[in-house]
């Protein structure tokens, strides 16, 4: 045991990424039923945008409710961050009435938001979209649990500095008292002893989940991964910084105008915003939308159960391992 597994009352040191609707009870329950830390997106187990932030709270509810069925372990929620955090009560709320253990927070550093969650012991996991020495020193000063130090190698909505995750370990890892773990390109075993090298108390894996059996992207989308490699990816600048993708129907448009140096709101427009991981990862409508992955992905070799998944990135960890 370390002080991750301690904190989190889980067997691994390993948390899966929330992945926004790209999650569902059934991945999340697998994951914690394994050892890890699994956790819900916004919008997970959702076959469809809701119509408002109600509905979707009485969603994520349910998805809470069905994970408790499937699993007895802890597992994490996400709190919706946003330039309007108004909703977060209710939220929280709801989610001390459903008895979550951990929230994953991102980005957001309020001090009544931790306190309130320190107040009805639940563990709190911050997560900052660009990790700083500033941000990391202010969330532990406010009373978060453990820091999530998230590298440029990550998928999805990567950090607006390039700074690659086994540069950004050590560097936070050195700058607080409380454990951090790594997040970004983390595909194998390798990653996880590279990381708990440079200082990190445990990692954080997103694109490595997509594969999972439980996960409910679209098969074309896993297929995809597994064929492929970190030599596929397209970068390109967006909104709020930069997006990567692999080779989708719009792909090329995308390196069309990337290669013209377009601005940042014409790429986040042409593709198609936020929604372009819906369309594509959800839905599987390529022509519409992005394939969103880390770097790690070289390593990514089959479609299998998360519980493999986990016990292949914990093998250091399995009793009689002498870690």
């Amino acid at each position: 045991m370390n002080r991750v597994t301690e904190l989190l009352h889980i067997r691994y040191p390993l948390i899966q990424a929330p992945l926004y609707f790209l999650t569902n009870a059934e991945l999340v329950a697998a994951v914690s039923n394994a050892g890890g830390l699994g956790t819900l997106g916004p919008h997970a187990g959702q076959d469809s945008l809701p119509d408002s932030r109600y509905t979707a709270l009485d969603r994520m509810r349910q998805e809470i409710r069905k994970v408790k069925k499937m699993t007895e372990n802890p597992f994490a929620v996400t709190l919706i961050n946003g330039p309007d955090m108004s909703f977060w009560r209710p939220t929280a709320e709801m989610f001390v009435e459903e008895g979550v253990e951990v929230v994953l927070i991102n980005e957001v550093l309020d001090a009544e938001i931790y306190d309130f969650f320190r107040r009805n012991r639940i563990k709190t996991l911050y997560r900052a979209l660009t990790p700083t020495v500033a941000n990391s020193k202010e969330a532990e000063k406010l009373g978060a649990d453990v820091i999530i130090a998230t590298g440029f190698d990550e998928g999805g909505t990567v950090p607006t500095r390039v700074i690659g995750t086994f540069s950004i370990v050590p560097m936070i890892a050195d700058s607080v008292n409380i454990p951090v773990i790594a997040a970004g390109g983390i595909g194998d075993v390798r990653g996880v002893r590279a990381a708990m090298a440079l200082g990190a108390e445990g990692v954080f894996a997103g694109s490595l989940f997509l594969t999972a059996l439980e996960n409910p992207a679209d098969e074309k989308v896993k297929r995809l991964i597994v064929e492929s490699c970190a030599e596929d990816l397209l970068l390109f600048r967006t909104l709020p910084a930069y997006y990567r993708t692999l080779p989708t129907d719009l792909s090329p448009k995308l390196a069309e105008l990337e290669a013209q140096d377009t601005d940042r709101e014409t790429m986040f427009e042409a593709m198609n915003g936020y929604h372009s991981l819906w369309q594509a990862m959800r839905l599987g409508n390529f022509d519409r939308g992005i394939v969103s992955t880390g770097t790690g992905i070289s390593v990514i070799k089959s479609v299998r159960p998360a519980a493999e998944i986990v016990s292949d990135l914990m093998q250091d960890f399995h009793k009689g391992s002498g870690v």
